[in-house]
């Protein structure tokens, strides 16, 4: 392009800024993205965790977000591989704002498990965590079904520049409304269950030592 404008209009005296994205990112970008998923999954793990009193919440959510990263890299992977997708910043950006959703997504049914647990006490958790799931379907559908129909009218319309930045989002997005309700949960429930079935051998195991200490 600056070869034809020079033939144009004749010698660019000053170049302001030259950017250019190849096929290949760098090792430097590869890190940097690296490092900023690390960070920003223990900081949601940190405060998750902190939030709900019970790493069981922080690490089923972090579960759930490096799902919704499988999915995104490795849909660009095949795309890459077919399609000659490119990964480039933007995908970075892409990536983390992929897991800023998910994580909302996620917290916003584990508030509820959190409110039923205290509203329906003495409940098996598995109900407990199917009626949250239930009561909070709708809102997380026509949440992501907004965002959704805006990024497909975005991927429609916006141009070549941002396809695959957008492409990506779709891609996490609806990963991460799947994952929040069909990955978290069910980790949450059999985590719970395991916990409990663990300290229920233990309380067994115990009682005829106090019974014989009783005699």
């Amino acid at each position: 392009m600056a070869t034809a404008l020079q033939k144009e209009l004749g010698p660019i005296a000053e170049q302001r800024s030259l950017t250019t994205i190849g096929a290949v990112v760098s090792s430097e970008l590869v890190t940097q993205a690296i490092i900023l998923i690390l960070v920003g999954s223990l900081g949601i793990l940190l405060w998750i965790t902190f939030r709900f009193h019970d790493v069981k919440f922080g690490v089923t959510a972090l579960v759930s977000l490096l799902h919704d990263v499988i999915v995104v890299v490795g849909t660009f992977a095949i795309l890459g591989t077919f399609f000659k997708v490119e990964i480039d910043a933007l995908f970075v950006t892409a990536m983390l704002t992929v897991i800023g959703f998910s994580v909302h997504d996620t917290i916003v049914v584990f508030d509820r498990v959190r409110e039923n647990k205290a509203r329906h006490a003495g409940e098996p958790i598995d109900a407990i965590v199917n009626h949250s799931v239930l009561q909070t379907f709708g809102r997380s559908i026509m949440t992501s079904l907004t965002v959704v129909l805006t990024l497909l009218a975005l991927f429609l319309f916006g141009g070549s520049a941002i396809s695959d930045f957008i492409l990506a989002l779709l891609i996490g997005i609806v990963s991460g409304t799947y994952s929040s309700i069909f990955v978290a949960s069910p980790l949450l429930v059999d985590w719970q269950l395991y916990d409990d079935r663990r300290r229920g051998r233990l309380v067994a195991a115990r009682a005829p030592r106090v019974r014989r200490s009783a005699s």
